[in-house]
Order: C-alpha cells, then structure tokens, then sequence
C-alpha cells in the first residue's frame, strides 16, 4: 500500500518547544539577546578605536605637539574637585620649600604680591606648554607678579638642566617629598593646576589643567 504524503507542519497551529539553558532562558531568548550583545561589545571597541585614532592626530612624535593650541581645562569637572581652596579662603602661604639650588624660600615672604603657584613636572607636555607663557609674565608683570613653579616629583638635579634649556626666569621649587605642601593645594587629579592667589593672601582661583597665555593675563588683570 503506498504511503501518504509527508505531514506538514503547520507552523501557525503547531509550536516547537525549545531546549532551556542552564540559566533558565530558551534558544529563542538567548538568539535574541546574543545580538544586543556583540552590539554593546562593538560598540565599545569602536569608541576605543575613535580614541586612539584622535590621539594619534593629536600626538606629535614625542607623544605630544608642543606647537598645538592649547585647550583650555575642563572648569566644569575640576570645580568639583577643588574644595580645599576655595576662592576667598586664606592661601596656605606658611610653608617653607627649597628650590632647585637648595635655598630656602618662604611663600609668605611674597605677601603683597599676586603670586602664581603653578604645580607642574618635567615629564609633562601641558606644562612645558605653558612655561613660555609663564617666562612672559614674569617679565611683563614682574614688580607686582611673581610665579612659582613647583615640581611635584623632580628632583633638583633634575630641575636644573630642564630650567637652562627653557630658559625659566622664576623659581623652581621641589615639591617632591613634600606632600604637606601638595596636600594643602590639592587635591590634584593632573597636572598642570596654577593657583592664583591675590595680594592680600587669599585664594583668587584655582585652575586646573593647561590654560593659554590669554587666561593667565585675564587672570592677573583682575588681581592688579
């Protein structure tokens, strides 16, 4: 006797039931969420490679262009780091550090000046950026300004080669191994951070990040 046809499943009235994973979830609900899955991870690599890829614009040969623009620092974020200083606080100016030819200078000893304390290192490209405005400014300004640069881990020996090959016309002090100091004004998420601090010996502000020349005069103008 021949055979009938086949049956055929009716697709509409019929239903398969899946095998369940070991999590409790079906074929179909893993087919479902394996895609939003690679799409996160996808994703994600995309946004690393955008990164790395605007680096390397970004970057000259050293790892940083020091003829690049300087951006200005992220006000918005660092504010909300920044409250050990606030503006109109009295500037921690009762400490004593040595500068790279080990004399002693006394931050008081500036009371009645605008004093820029600028923390900075000689590894770091944002503030080799911003020494050459800073060599300006002590020239321009130099009877009522003065600017410290403060090497929060150079050694002296360190600072002296660095100093000649820029040119730097204001004192260099070692904050390395002084965390006391660091400490009364930071907290520092970066480098470079300048604190600008009025005559009268109160906090004006604190910047934190790479600044242009033009935020540093905008800065002493109001001071003078």
């Amino acid at each position: 006797m021949a055979e009938g046809p086949p049956d055929v499943v009716d697709c509409a009235k019929d239903s398969v039931t899946l095998p369940v994973s070991e999590t409790g979830a079906s074929a179909t609900e893993l087919d479902v969420a394996a895609p939003a899955g690679r799409k996160k991870a996808w994703l994600g690599m995309l946004t690393v490679f955008a990164a790395l890829v605007m680096l390397s614009l970004l970057s000259g040969p050293d790892g940083f262009d020091p003829h690049a623009p300087p951006p200005a620092a992220d006000e918005s974020v660092a504010s909300e780091f920044d409250d050990s200083i606030a503006p109109g606080t009295v500037a921690p100016l009762d400490f004593t550090l040595k500068d790279m030819n080990g004399i002693d200078v006394r931050l008081e000893s500036f009371k009645g000046k605008v004093i820029l304390i600028n923390f900075w290192a000689t590894w770091c490209g944002p503030c080799r950026v911003e020494i050459p405005y800073l060599i300006d400014l002590q020239r321009k300004y130099g009877e009522d300004v003065v600017v410290l640069g403060v090497s929060i881990d150079d050694t002296a020996e360190q600072l002296m080669p660095y100093a000649a090959e820029m040119s730097v016309n204001y004192p260099l002090l070692v904050g390395n191994g002084r965390q006391d100091f660091q400490d009364a004004y930071g907290p520092f998420w970066g480098i470079p951070v300048t604190v600008f601090v009025a005559r009268d010996g109160l906090i004006h502000k604190k910047h934190s990040g790479i600044a242009s020349k033009e935020q540093f005069e905008h800065e002493i103008a109001l001071l003078l």
